[in-house]
């Protein structure tokens, strides 16, 4: 969320939009911000008796798998798909087998076929699955399973390979769930996630991991799983990692989530592109039938983020950046912010010295934002460029105030205050 100025700034050419009609970039950016990375994690603890004797601790290297998930409301609810956080939530034999494997070799050397399999068959395993989610300025969330409905047996993915997930988070970005009954052949439709080949391409910036990619197309059919539920064909490009991500209309509006792809006959493995598959809205209603999720809920940074595009959009600068920056200031810096779910101000106390407290008082609302987020990143270089975007001429002096003094002579609530790095 803390480069989303850079992006407009970047990304969009300034328009008028008229009434209630989107651009499709301005629809995008605001659809960006609500879309996680998904981690689903299986670690282990082996304990193994090699021939040689002696038991052993190993830590095998942990299974890991990424997706996409994006946020439904704004209090923590996310949806993925079922087969993005499988491995974590149900763990399968074959990665339990993998890390049984993996240790006693570790621990073990190079040992015979036979002594090998007696040692797996001895060793004694330890799960320590997890499910995270990691937000698109960069914290990483625990996050709790609470519906799941899995996909239809089989190779195929189905209408139904949904998760809610739940984080303990207030006030995040949020996407619109529209209607896919309305839709229609040659709709426009845009795909976000974090695809593999993004997340581990070596020429991109660590940056690229928390930004979700967008690719476009249109719906191209609508047809049925092997169980003969509806899901939406489109030609917009995906590949592994951008399951679980949100379809979105020409409006930013959820029309389905990503599902399956198509891969090549023959054994090759290889993604076909132009026919992959969308798990359509309706069924992500009924999903969510039962459960606490409500989709009215208003979202601050959503208010304050759409209403700052808004602005940019139609020229007005200035407002766009004070929008922005109240956006940023509802961000979540750390795990104990998300918690404490307190939008982060500076607090004057009684132990505040007089001359910080008139700096302080004097201070913009954004300026205070500013402040904070320059703090909580360690003065980094990074946030020093943006914090000019916002704070302007009065910046230099912001800067000395919060980042040269040696001492914390003043109350923050933010998490580098509690000792808690922002970026873990």
């Amino acid at each position: 969320m803390r480069k989303w100025i850079a992006s407009v700034l970047l990304l969009a050419v300034p328009g008028i939009t008229g009434g209630a009609e989107l651009s499709v970039q301005e629809a995008l950016l605001r659809a960006k911000p609500a879309v996680a990375l998904v981690v689903s994690e299986v670690a282990s603890e082996i304990m193994v008796s090699c021939p040689t004797g002696g038991q052993q601790r190993v830590i095998p290297t942990p299974f890991r798998e990424t997706g996409t998930g994006w946020f439904i409301t704004p209090n923590g609810w996310v949806i993925t798909n079922a087969h993005v956080v499988s491995p974590a939530h149900l763990p399968p034999k074959a990665i339990v087998d993998r890390q049984v494997e993996d240790g006693v070799r570790r621990a073990c050397g190079d040992i015979g076929q036979q002594a090998l399999s007696t040692v797996i068959a001895r060793a004694q395993v330890k799960l320590n699955p997890s499910i995270s989610v990691i937000l698109s300025n960069g914290i990483r969330l625990p996050a709790t399973v609470v519906r799941y409905s899995p996909p239809v047996a089989g190779e195929g993915m189905s209408g139904r390979d949904l998760a809610l997930l739940k984080l303990d988070a207030a006030d995040m970005p949020s996407l619109t769930l529209g209607d896919s009954s309305n839709a229609k052949l040659g709709d426009k439709l845009h795909i976000l996630g974090f695809p593999g080949v993004v997340l581990s391409h070596e020429l991109l910036s660590a940056s690229a991991q928390v930004e979700a990619s967008v690719t476009n197309g249109a719906i191209s059919g609508f047809k049925q799983d092997i169980a003969n539920q509806p899901v939406i064909q489109t030609d917009a490009p995906a590949t592994w990692g951008n399951s679980g991500g949100p379809a979105v209309g020409s409006q930013g509006e959820v029309l389905g989530v990503l599902t399956f792809v198509t891969l090549e006959s023959g054994g090759q493995g290889g993604i076909v592109q132009g026919f992959n598959f969308v798990i359509p809205s309706a069924a992500i209603r009924e999903f969510l039938k039962g459960t606490e999720v409500r989709l009215d809920e208003t979202s601050r940074f959503n208010v304050a983020w759409h209403a700052g595009l808004a602005d940019y959009f139609a020229g007005n600068y200035a407002r766009a950046e004070k929008h922005f920056a109240e956006a940023r200031a509802d961000e979540p810096h750390s795990q104990r912010d998300v918690q404490n779910r307190k939008p982060s101000k500076w607090l004057l106390t009684a132990d505040t010295p007089s001359d910080l407290q008139i700096f302080l008082s004097k201070l913009s609302v954004e300026e205070r934002a500013v402040a904070h987020l320059v703090y909580a990143s360690g003065c980094s270089h990074r946030e020093t460029a943006d914090a000019m975007q916002i704070a302007g001429d009065r910046v230099d002096v912001l800067l000395r105030v919060v980042c040269a003094s040696a001492k914390l002579h003043f109350s923050v609530t933010s998490a580098q205050a509690q000792g808690i790095d922002p970026r873990a």
